[in-house]
């Protein structure tokens, strides 16, 4: 079910400064959350487990299940909503996952998506949304009066949006030393762009769920796009020192 990955030389570099012992592996299936089963083969590519345990209250009860399987006892990886490559620390050393859906992705954006997977696992950053909101969760919920799969669905873009306050210094800085992953960088930006500008008028003509939307400008805070209100209020230091905390109190004053 897993393979290692051939990666080139700008990824090389990537993993040597930044995730060193990282693994990278292509998984011949997709998957949202890894089953336990399928993960403990990882044993023959690891040195050690270290699964993660979360406390069962941090989840509400109308949560979605798998968000309820994930703060359980069994060893898993990942939620969906994680996207085409992800990673975890729950091994010595870590692995980034290079899913079955990349198949058909462009060369350059693929290496893009790993390149980020590996700095964040040089992140001293939470696995998932939920240890980064931890017993905050329930706040956020509580903030949001919109379905369990909605708030599901800005947790996760909000954790995505304060990664990327966190990675896009390292993204700009690749332009003379990294130029090919810059201009990919560059490249989904742009890609981006419309979309996000034409946010406003999509919410406002009921055209766009505000969980997607928040989903689409969270995304493009790591490429530096410019952002619409309430979205602009996200992109700021104050994000990444507060975190969670900060989050909360967007939440409550977009919905209050």
């Amino acid at each position: 079910m897993f393979e290692r990955r051939p990666i080139s030389g700008d990824l090389e570099a990537v993993r040597a400064e930044h995730a060193p012992d990282a693994l990278v592996l292509d998984v011949d299936s997709d998957f949202a959350t890894l089953p336990p089963a399928a993960a403990e083969d990882l044993g023959l590519l690891v040195d050690a487990f270290d699964p993660a345990a979360y406390a069962t209250e941090w989840v509400p009860e109308d949560a979605p299940e798998p968000l309820h399987r994930y703060a359980g006892s069994d060893f898993t990886i990942g939620l969906p909503g994680d996207g085409t490559v992800t990673w975890t620390r729950q091994t010595d050393p870590p692995i980034v996952f290079c899913k079955a859906r990349a198949e058909g992705t462009p060369d350059a954006f693929l290496d893009f998506l790993l390149a980020e997977a590996l700095v964040q696992v040089g992140l001293d950053v939470p696995e998932s949304f939920l240890p980064f909101f931890g017993d905050r969760y329930p706040d956020l919920d509580a903030a949001i009066p919109l379905d369990p799969a909605a708030t599901y669905q800005i947790a996760a873009a909000l954790y995505d949006a304060w990664l990327g306050l966190q990675t896009r210094p390292i993204f700009e800085a690749w332009a003379e030393e990294r130029p090919d992953l810059h201009a990919a960088w560059v490249d989904a930006g742009d890609r981006l762009r419309d979309r996000v500008d034409g946010l406003p008028g999509a919410i406002a003509r009921d055209e766009t769920e505000f969980s997607d939307a928040t989903e689409l400008a969270c995304a493009a805070i790591k490429h530096g796009l410019d952002l619409p209100a309430p979205f602009a209020a996200l992109d700021t230091s104050a994000y990444v020192d507060y975190g969670a905390d900060y989050a909360v109190q967007w939440a409550s004053k977009t919905f209050e």
